[in-house]
C-alpha cells in the first residue's frame, strides 16, 4: 500500500470553548487534552515510517504563526495558506490540486482528540485500502451516546472485510431520532474523517461541483510558493463557493464507503465534550490548574492562575482564563459562542 498523505485542516475559531479558545488563538493550537496541543497530537498521530507521508496543511492567513511554530522542522510538511475561507471542499480541493493524482489523502480536522491511537491507525489503513480501489471514505466513529450535534452514516452492504457501503449521509438528528439510531446499531457518527485518491475525489468534484473544481484549479494554478507555505491566488480563490465536502461530493457520490472506527474519539465542540476527554475523580469532577472542590457532582474547573473554590455544585463548567471568568451549567455550554467576548476575541 502506498503511504497516506494527512491532509490537516486548521480552520475555524472554536468559540464554544472561549475564554480558553479565541479567534487570535483558536482550540488546535491549544493544550486542552495533556500536554500537547490538539494540533501537534493530530500530527503525532501520522507519524513517519507507519505508512504516513509528511503533511500538508490548510489554514488561513492568521493562524500560518501558530500552524509553523508547532510544525517545527518537520521534514517534508507543506503549508497551503487559504486567502479566504471557503468551507471544507475547497480547502481539500487546494490540498488535492498540489499532490500527485495517485496519492491517498487522510483528511484529519486539527481540532479533535482521539483517545485510542492504535485504533485510529488501523482504522487509517482500512480506508486507505479501500480509497485505493476507488471508494471514497468517512470514518463511521462508534456512536456511544444519542448525540444531536452529529452527522450519522447508515452501514450498508460489507466491502469485503475493510469496511461498507455508506447507506446514508444523515443530518444532525433530533433527540427521539439519534436514540432510534443508537438502538439500530447500524448507524455511526460522521466525525469528518476522510481518504480518498487524488484523482478520485477531484473528478467527483469536477461531476457535483464543478465550479468549486474550476475556481480552485485556478487559484491554484496562478498561485506561488514561499519556502514550504504556498499561496493560491487570492482573487480567483474568492470566487470559490462555500460548501462542505460531505454536501459537495460524499453525499452525491455512488463510491461512498465507511470504515468503522472504535477510538475514543471527541470533537471537542464544548466545554462538556472537553470535560468528558479528560480523566475525571469518583464524582466526576475534573481540574485543570489550582482549585478546591468540596461536595461537588460532575464539575469541571479550568483555571490559568487564580485559585477557584467550589462548594456544592453539580454539571457545572468554571473556565478562568486572564481577566476573563465563564461560569456556565453544562446544560448551558452549547451558548459559550454566543457570548460577546467569543465573538469579538
Amino acid at each position: 500500500m502506498s503511504q497516506m498523505t494527512p491532509v490537516i485542516l486548521c480552520g475555524g475559531s472554536g468559540t464554544r470553548l472561549w475564554p480558553r479558545s479565541r479567534a487570535s488563538k483558536p482550540k488546535p493550537f491549544l493544550p486542552l487534552v495533556g500536554d500537547a496541543t490538539l494540533f501537534e497530537a493530530t500530527l503525532a498521530r501520522c507519524p513517519r515510517g507507519a505508512g504516513f507521508a509528511p503533511p500538508v496543511v490548510v489554514t488561513g492567513a492568521r493562524h500560518v504563526a501558530h500552524v509553523e511554530a508547532q510544525l517545527g522542522d518537520a521534514p517534508g510538511a507543506r503549508v497551503i495558506v487559504e486567502p479566504a475561507a471557503r468551507n471544507t471542499a475547497a480547502a481539500i480541493a487546494l490540498a488535492a490540486c498540489r499532490l500527485p493524482q495517485d496519492a491517498v489523502m487522510l483528511v484529519c480536522p486539527s481540532d479533535h482528540h482521539i483517545g485510542d491511537v492504535a485504533a485510529f491507525a488501523r482504522a487509517a489503513r482500512a480506508a486507505a485500502e479501500l480509497a485505493e480501489e476507488g471508494w471514497l471514505v468517512s470514518f463511521g466513529i462508534e456512536a456511544v451516546s444519542p448525540e444531536t450535534g452529529f452527522g450519522y452514516l447508515k452501514r450498508g452492504e460489507a466491502i469485503g472485510d475493510k469496511g461498507f457501503r455508506t447507506a446514508q449521509f444523515v443530518e444532525k438528528p433530533d433527540l427521539a431520532r439519534a436514540r432510534r439510531f443508537l438502538e439500530d446499531g447500524g448507524y455511526a457518527w460522521n466525525g469528518g474523517i476522510f481518504a480518498f485518491r487524488v484523482r478520485d475525489f477531484l473528478a467527483e468534484l469536477e461531476a457535483h461541483r464543478p465550479g468549486i473544481a474550476a475556481a480552485v484549479r485556478a487559484a491554484v494554478a496562478a498561485g506561488r510558493e514561499e519556502g514550504r507555505r504556498f499561496h493560491p491566488d487570492a482573487a480567483l480563490f474568492a470566487e470559490v463557493e462555500s460548501d462542505s465536502v460531505d454536501y459537495a461530493v460524499m453525499e452525491n457520490t455512488a463510491r461512498a464507503a465507511m470504515v468503522p472506527a472504535e477510538m475514543a474519539w471527541s470533537d471537542i465542540g464544548s466545554w462538556v465534550a472537553l470535560h468528558a476527554a479528560q480523566d475525571r475523580d469518583a464524582s466526576g469532577n475534573s481540574v485543570r490548574g489550582p482549585a478546591e472542590l468540596v461536595d461537588c457532582r460532575n464539575v469541571y474547573v479550568d483555571s490559568d492562575g487564580p485559585r477557584v473554590s467550589v462548594i456544592g455544585l453539580e454539571d457545572v463548567i468554571v473556565v478562568v482564563d486572564g481577566e476573563d471568568i465563564m461560569i456556565t451549567t453544562a446544560a448551558g455550554a452549547q451558548k459559550v459562542g454566543k457570548l460577546s467576548g467569543a465573538v469579538n476575541q
